[in-house]
This record gives structure tokens, sequence and C-alpha cells, in this order.
């Protein structure tokens, strides 16, 4: 059967359960079947012991495996490199390419995109309901086991978001296929994205033929050359530009999501949706984290007034327990825009990070603003056993108030199965079980074990932590994460998650799914955390944390 207001799917629906969609927040109905354990509840929430591989994975199109060892996804994104030796050209791209939406609009008979860029057709409901997906475009089984889960928890959702990072390597329209078009085609609403670095290496032609109705076959601004004569040839003979595609290309993709019901309409790579009662603010930080002076002009005037806003970024503000700065050219910061009380924002969610955090970091005047970092939707994970005690940012957030997704035990022991195929051969000298991962992390940063771990760690998992820990998780371009992608793996529990935000006129409500690629949480999907705002009596919002396997919250 089909669930109201959703297109028929290829998920078949669990026996006894006709839709799987979350309540929306309000007051509780009558008592239903007990939700399923989270990670922070048990090592079968977290996927461990996995009975039945779900459907998901089988959903992605034959040989489309991803991985960063091969060479050719990292000569693709060799853009990433160039600009440290030539120069960044997305400011000047974006401005011409928004140039160019206002010509592909005369010459179409129609009017050119808002000078605001502001999408309204949302706006009307009181309540919304919005999926966020970061990071999602490998094209491979790490995305598609979201696909199933998502069909269950947001197919009743008024839009979606997708949070930087639609396609991996490189960008380019042909790429967009199978990242973007053939996972969501069973999605009935209409999606909305902010560009990630890797959606520029093609300079954008791929993002904005997809979401901005740019023609395919125009092509990407050609970044300006200076310097020298040589500096110049180097520019033009290195710099990579996708190859381009044609209408019939693009007419074959949509097909997978040419539904009336489906259709976006963008007005560009940064834009504002209306969504009932909030604002959300995409912003898009091209090649390097920076916001360019028309940009940070426009986000001032879509920011200002009393109407509660979430922005939406490809680089997250708060991370790995690191506040990082988001640049504006000429000077000032993005944050220093979100932190205004007269913005009113409330959260703040990035992709690039390719797991799920939460700090929820107390200002100056008392308020709270939640700052997530959302990637986790289809990417390699980034590990989370390298985040230290968050106490480090206190008095803004403490440890004890920080989420994270996977659990840090969760993710040594994933790593540790990864380190120990590629670096022990296979011989099971640097496995680290869940439980024992769970007391080892506890003991390194100092924490109350999330949920209960081992009572005792033998001699020989304690030698084989202390091989694993010193790898590092993070590193610098070409490739964030460095560790983490090398490691990348399709392997159950798979740890992929999504956010579901639902806004009516008194509360916020931000949930975290989990998609572990096991049948079980497939058919029941696990919430993982969830966090609810209530409007207080002065106008302002009160945030109250709701993670499920928490006897504190």
């Amino acid at each position: 059967m089909t669930c109201p207001g959703v297109q028929e799917s290829h998920i078949p629906e669990p026996a006894g359960q006709e839709c799987g969609f979350p309540e929306p927040p309000g007051p509780p109905g009558p008592p239903g079947p007990p939700a399923p354990a989270p990670s922070r509840t048990s090592t079968g929430g977290a996927g461990w012991g996995c009975r039945e591989r779900g459907i998901g994975a089988g959903l992605a199109p034959a040989g489309s495996r991803f991985s960063w060892l091969r060479l050719a996804p990292l000569i693709a994104s060799r853009n990433d490199v160039l600009v440290r030796w030539f120069g960044d050209p997305t400011d000047a791209q974006r401005r011409e390419w928004l140039r160019r939406l206002d010509g592909y609009a005369a010459a179409a008979g129609v009017a050119p995109p808002r000078r605001d860029r502001l999408v309204t057709r949302h706006a009307g409901p009181e309540r919304v309901s919005v999926a966020v997906l970061g990071d999602p475009g490998e094209g491979d089984a790490s995305q598609y086991v979201v696909v199933p889960v998502l069909e269950r928890v947001a197919n009743d959702t008024d839009f979606a978001v997708l949070c930087s990072d639609v396609v991996y390597p490189a960008g380019g329209v042909r790429a967009y296929a199978d990242r973007f078009y053939r996972p969501y085609a069973d999605y009935p609403r209409p999606i909305y994205a902010l560009p990630g670095n890797h959606d520029w290496y093609d300079g954008l032609s791929g993002f904005m033929t997809a979401f901005c109705d740019a023609p395919p076959d125009a092509g990407a601004p050609s970044p300006a050359a200076t310097g020298p004569w040589w500096r110049r040839l180097l520019r033009t003979l290195l710099w990579r530009r996708a190859p381009r595609a044609g209408v019939e290309d693009v007419a074959d993709m949509r097909w997978y999501r040419d539904a009336e019901s489906q259709q976006g309409g963008q007005p560009g790579p940064y834009c504002a949706i209306d969504a009932g009662p909030v604002r959300l603010v995409l912003i898009d930080t091209g090649l390097d984290g920076h916001i360019d002076r028309d940009q940070a002009a426009w986000l001032r005037e879509v920011s200002a007034g009393d109407r509660p806003k979430i922005l939406l970024t490809g680089r997250p503000i708060y991370t790995y327990a690191n506040r990082q700065e988001s640049p504006i050219e000429g000077g000032g910061d993005v944050d220093e825009i979100v932190t205004d009380p007269a913005c009113n924002y409330v959260a703040c969610i990035g992709g690039d990070d390719h797991n799920y955090q939460r700090y929820p970091v107390r200002q100056r005047d008392g308020r709270t603003i939640q700052y997530l970092v959302a990637g986790g939707s289809g990417a390699y994970l980034s590990a989370t056993h390298q985040i230290p005690n968050v106490d480090r940012l206190a008095p803004a957030v403490h440890e004890e108030d920080f989420r994270c997704y996977p659990l840090r035990g969760d993710s040594l022991a994933y790593f540790s199965r990864r380190y120990d195929k590629l670096l022990g051969l296979g011989r099971g000298g640097l496995v680290i079980s869940p439980d024992d991962a769970t007391t080892l992390m506890a003991e390194r940063v100092a924490i109350t074990p999330p949920r209960p771990g081992s009572s005792t760690v033998d001699a020989r998992t304690r030698r084989a932590a202390e091989r694993v820990f010193p790898l590092p998780a993070r590193g610098s371009a070409p490739a964030h994460n460095m560790m983490s992608l090398l490691f990348d793996s399709n392997a159950v529990p798979q740890f992929k998650s999504f956010l579901r935000l639902d806004a009516g006129p008194d509360e916020i409500v931000l949930s975290c799914w989990a998609a572990t690629g096991c049948r079980e949480h497939e058919i029941d999907p696990v919430l993982e955390d969830r966090v609810r705002a209530l409007r207080t009596q002065d106008g302002g919002w009160e945030w109250h944390s709701e993670t499920p396997g928490r006897a504190t919250p």
C-alpha cells in the first residue's frame, strides 16, 4: 500500500505496519510498540550483530563501488590542490552563474530569480517538516543504505535539503544520475541543495543544471588566469574541466524525478527558504570555506527580522570539539551573523565531516544555538573516536551536553576492523569489540561510558588500541579525514544518518535518524538523537534535549 501523500515506493512495507513515519511533534498519542533501542542502549541498536543485511545496499547500481584508493577520483579532485597554487576562482564564477540565471530567465520569457534569492512556496503552512541529508553523493551502497530509512521516516516531509557535496568525486552533469536523481526517485517532494567543495570541482556546472535549471551544455565560467605566462599555461593545462553533457543526457536523468510535485526551481547556489514559521538560509562556501562580499551582503539582508532561522552551510562551524573560521571576503566571519541576537538564529547545520555531532553552544546573553554536523548521509564515515573531551569548549558547551553518532567507542570498534584488514593482514590482532571500545574510549576521553562496556579489557586489546589510536582521523587537503577516507568500507554497521526538522509556531524539533544497513532498522528505524526548542513567553527559544537512551537527556 502507499501512505497518504507518498509515491509508490520500491521499499516493501513491513508486516503489521502501514506507514513507518514518526509522529509529528505534539501531545503524545495512544501507546504504541516500543521504539527500537538506539546505540546508547545496546550494541544491537548500533547495528553490531546485524541479523539480516538490509535491502538498501542492493538498490545501488551494479558496479557502483566508490573508493578513494583509486587514482581516478584523486586526479578528478585535483582542483582542490590547484587553488592553492593559482588562486580560488569560485567567487568570480559564482557571480557569473548568477548573471547567467538572469539571462536564462529573460531568454525563456519568465521572471528572473528574486534579488533576495528567497523561496516562498513553502511559507504558508503553520507546520513544516524538512529532511536534511549531508554529503550524500558517493552513489554506492553507502548512499543507498539511507534510502529505505528516508522513505520510512521522511517521505511525508514538505521538502528536502542536500547539505554539501551532493556528488563525488568532482561534480559533472552526468554524475548526478546515480548520485541524485536515482536514489531519491521515490521522494515525492522538491529537493534543494547547497554545494560543497566537491561540487565546485567542475565549476558548479552539474549543480547548476540539476538544481537551478541551467542548460546542461552551458559549461562552467572559465576562471581568469593571472600572473606570468608560464603560470597561466600551467593553470590551463592542469585545471580540471568537467565534460559537458547534452539535453538528452539530462532528460534521461530527470526521468527518475519528473513529477511536478518534485520540482524545486532553486534561485541560485545560495538561497533562503521560508518554511512555515522558520527560515532556512543556505550558503555556498565554495572550495575553501569562505563566502564572498555579495553573498555576505545578501546573508545579512535575509537574516534580518524576528523569524527564527537555521543556517545550512558546507562547512560546520563547530566540529571535532573546535570552532572553525568561516571567513567573509574583505573581513568578518559568518558566525558573527549567526550569533547576532538581532538575526534570531536558533541552529546552524553543516556538512563536510561525515558523521553526526551536536554542540548546544550557550551565548553570552543566555541564548543557546544548536550547532550540528550532519554529513553522514552517504559518503565514507568520518571517525568520531578522535573527538576530544568537549569540555575544552567550556563554558560555551560541555561534554555532558555533546552528542555524536556513531558513539566514539563504536567508531573505534568499526575502524579497528578496517585497520586489521588493511594493516594487520586480517589476522584479528587489531580488532576491538564494541564493548571493549566503549570502555577504552571512556577512559581515554575521561567520560562516563554512554552505554555499559566491558568490565575489564585484556592486555591484547589495549595493545591493539595503542596501535589504532595514533592513526590520524583528520588531515589536510586534498582529502579531509585522511585515514577515515583510506579505510572506507561498506560493511555493516554503516553508521549513516540524516536529520528531520519539524517546525511549528511554538516549537522546533531536530531529530537524527540512523541508517545502519541492517534490515531490522530499515523496517523499524532507530532515532539516535532529538532536541526540541520551545518558544518562551518573551519570544525567545529554550532548547530541551530528548536523546533516547539517556536517563537524564
